[in-house]
């Protein structure tokens, strides 16, 4: 008698998931961990107001939110009838964000009957790792680094969606160091990518002073007053000292900053063992921590994994990972979930 091998190929989910946590609507559908589309649509107002207007987002949300989910299942070639589970952000983020983007796939996963996932938004910057369209995705455990405007923090991930919270920052995150800064320095909103690109035509000539907190937090309030009196100082000498300097400016408080984060994950990899270093979040783009972490990471006999562009910054494929284990596990939210903007990690 002759046998044959008989494989059960289990249908991989279609997700749609919807990212409105801040200033940036997104839309994206992935076939379980295959990102079929990934649709941003960016808010252009708030560089009016140096930051970004809780009010004015939200009803950027209402208007960007229709358009943009469905260009996400035109690039896919889906229908919202195709659908298995709809993922949102649950939180943390701005409430009229939250709820623009809730309320609105609330309504969708009962016309389509999906399912219905909540997401919480920093657990997706970290699992954007696992998406497929990264050219290397790392293996568990490992130790995450998600740096972004809102969040700094170290998380040793066990495995898909099993986090622990290594450390995190006692009051403003990295992100809002930069672009603080920026504001400092007379560059636009938002400043963080341009204090990257300034520091990378100047040298590091400028000391600051680091916060002394225990091992795997964060502190950058005490830099941001640092900075503040150090120019202060400097232009009360001499006017144009912001213009003649800016680019070392820049490169100073861009190398206390990174090396400042990179010291603590330096020390939380030492003490948990782990060879597999990663980074998430906004922050994450900047081309000097990037560089910086390959750097350590190569003398250190590290495995590092550094997220695609696209999956940086906020993005819906992200969530759409996080939803796509929870498929798995059957953990699915009811119509009762509220999004909520201190969502705790």
């Amino acid at each position: 008698m002759a046998f044959r091998n008989i494989v059960m190929v289990k249908k991989q989910p279609l997700i749609l998931s919807v990212e409105s946590s801040c200033d940036d609507t997104s839309a994206a559908v992935l076939k379980g961990l295959k990102v079929l589309s990934n649709v941003v649509c960016s808010q252009e107002v708030h560089s009016n107001f140096g930051g970004v207007v809780p009010e004015l987002a939200s009803r950027q949300h209402m208007a960007n939110i229709v358009p943009t989910v469905h260009e996400a299942l035109k690039v896919a070639n889906v229908s919202k009838e195709d659908l298995d589970a709809i993922a949102f952000t649950q939180g943390p983020g701005l409430l009229g964000s939250l709820l623009v983007g809730g309320s609105f796939i609330k309504g969708m996963a009962v016309s389509s009957g999906a399912k219905l996932i909540g997401v919480n938004h920093m657990h997706a910057h970290i699992m954007a790792h696992l998406l497929e369209a990264n050219s290397s995705r790392p293996g568990f455990p490992f130790l995450c680094l998600t740096v972004s405007g809102g969040h700094t923090q170290i998380v040793k991930v066990l495995e898909p969606n099993k986090f622990e919270l290594i450390g995190e920052t006692l009051d403003d995150a990295a992100g809002e160091a930069f672009d603080k800064t920026a504001k400092l320095l007379g560059l636009p909103y938002p400043g963080g990518p341009l204090i990257d690109k300034h520091a990378a035509k100047g040298e590091v000539k400028f000391k600051f002073t680091r916060s002394r907190v225990d091992d795997f937090k964060f502190s950058f309030s005490g830099l941001k007053t640092n900075v503040l009196q150090f120019l202060k100082r400097e232009l009360a000498k001499n006017e144009g000292f912001i213009t003649e300097n800016l680019n070392d400016i820049c490169a100073s408080v861009q190398s206390e900053i990174v090396g400042n984060l990179l010291c603590e994950l330096e020390k939380a990899a030492d003490l948990h063992g782990i060879q597999n270093l990663a980074i998430a979040g906004g922050v994450s783009a900047n081309s000097f921590l990037r560089s910086e972490l390959l750097r350590l990471g190569k003398s250190r006999g590290w495995n590092v994994f550094i997220p695609e562009f696209q999956f940086c910054t906020d993005n819906a494929a992200m969530l759409g990972a996080v939803a796509y284990y929870k498929f798995l596990n059957s953990e699915f939210s009811d119509l009762n979930v509220k999004p909520d903007a201190r969502l705790e990690f």
